[in-house]
């Protein structure tokens, strides 16, 4: 069931986020991470046997996900919400699938959404997304916590907080999704420095959203700090330094009689016990 937004934590400022996506957009934007996550989603599809005739995008930011909509017939785009609630308005029981990349990370109410889109499938729909999630950009986190508390005595939230992934599985079977699976794609990339991995997260409008964010700049030397702690932290042997993007995928059906179930407790044919007595002994 879907939280009532009067009481979801407003995590994200959404406003600011179309403001930032939208600027970078216009700037010209770093879309790598998107575009593996494209390929991967149109692959992922490309193993489920059947047709999917009517299916959403769901806030994927930038030009969408070109290569996944190539599976059904109706690909339709939702534009991000701005507003907390985070509504969909999509009809109930009308899509065959709904996909979503890099965008449910920024989502105030997770639960209620998914609940939305758990609604707006139809029996044995499929619902397949991409987000950030697990230890993205843990050395950026980590890097500018010590130089604030270096030079400011003090550390603000500079990153947002991750969703683990055994919390989104047990979300897909809260809201009545069938089938759960979930897994998380790890991607290492290499920078010159911090400033370039700011600069692409810039890029990616992904900069720090947080309602909870500091309004004003960092200084000028708890910057230098962070960059210096960073190389010093997380560099390899040519001086370029990491940084972890972990993509964690989630898919969920929506509820059918032809899908698998459990067996009902005490149906099986054969107990543990007598397949342990019929086990091959070993020296």
């Amino acid at each position: 069931m879907a939280q009532n937004p009067s009481t979801a934590p407003v995590l994200f400022d959404r406003s600011l986020l179309l403001a930032r996506q939208a600027r970078a957009q216009r700037q010209g934007p770093a879309t790598f991470l998107l575009d593996r996550i494209s390929e991967d989603m149109a692959e992922r599809l490309s193993a489920v046997m059947r047709d999917f005739a009517d299916a959403a995008d769901v806030w994927t930011p930038g030009e969408g996900l070109r290569l996944a909509g190539a599976r059904t017939n109706t690909l339709i785009r939702i534009a991000p919400a701005e507003s907390p609630d985070e509504a969909l308005q999509l009809a109930p029981q009308s899509l065959d699938l709904v996909l979503s990349g890099l965008a449910l990370q920024f989502v105030n109410d997770l639960p209620g959404v998914l609940a939305q889109i758990r609604r707006a499938l139809k029996p044995d729909g499929l619902l397949l997304a991409a987000m950030i999630g697990g230890d993205t950009l843990t050395e950026l986190r980590q890097s500018f916590a010590a130089a604030e508390a270096e030079c400011e005595g003090g550390a603000s939230p500079h990153v947002a907080p991750f969703a683990d992934l055994r919390d989104i599985g047990g979300l897909l079977q809260r809201v009545g999704l069938a089938l759960p699976v979930t897994d998380v794609d790890r991607i290492i990339v290499r920078y010159a420095d911090a400033f370039a991995l700011m600069q692409d997260l810039r890029r990616m409008g992904a900069g720090n959203v947080l309602t909870e964010r500091r309004r004003t700049p960092s200084r000028r030397t708890t910057l230098l700090r962070m960059a210096e702690i960073y190389g010093e932290r997380f560099a390899d042997s040519d001086g370029r330094i990491r940084a972890t993007f972990d993509v964690v995928w989630l898919s969920g059906w929506a509820p059918h009689d032809s899908q698998q179930k459990p067996l009902k407790p005490g149906s099986a044919m054969a107990s543990l016990e007598a397949a342990v007595k019929r086990a091959p002994k070993t020296d």
